[in-house]
């Protein structure tokens, strides 16, 4: 094998790897993708209600690690309401809603 044949193999595992595991961190228990299904909902000026992906995500969710968030400039900066953030579980009646 040529070395710029090397080098592509290795690129494109590389690529596999990454697309593979790009859901496999998670944050208070949610993996990106179900957080992202729930950014919707907290986003201004009108809302929607939560997806069925978002609502499963925050059944498993570590909610009360959610309240370090709360008062942090990470959310705006992606375009996230903390306050409806924080509003979601018990608007929509999930169980064991933080309160922070």
């Amino acid at each position: 094998m040529e070395a710029t044949d090397k080098k592509a193999a290795i690129l494109l595992g590389l690529m596999v790897a990454i697309a593979c595991c790009a859901n496999a961190q998670t944050t208070c228990n949610m993996t990106y993708t179900q957080l992202m299904s729930c950014k919707p909902a907290a986003t201004l000026p009108n809302p929607p209600s939560p997806t069925s992906a978002c609502y499963m995500g925050l059944l498993h969710a570590g909610l009360k690690c959610f309240c370090q968030y709360k008062n942090s400039t990470i959310l705006p900066s992606i375009g996230v309401d903390p306050k409806l953030a924080m509003e979601i579980p018990s608007k929509y009646k999930i169980p064991h809603a933080p309160t922070c």
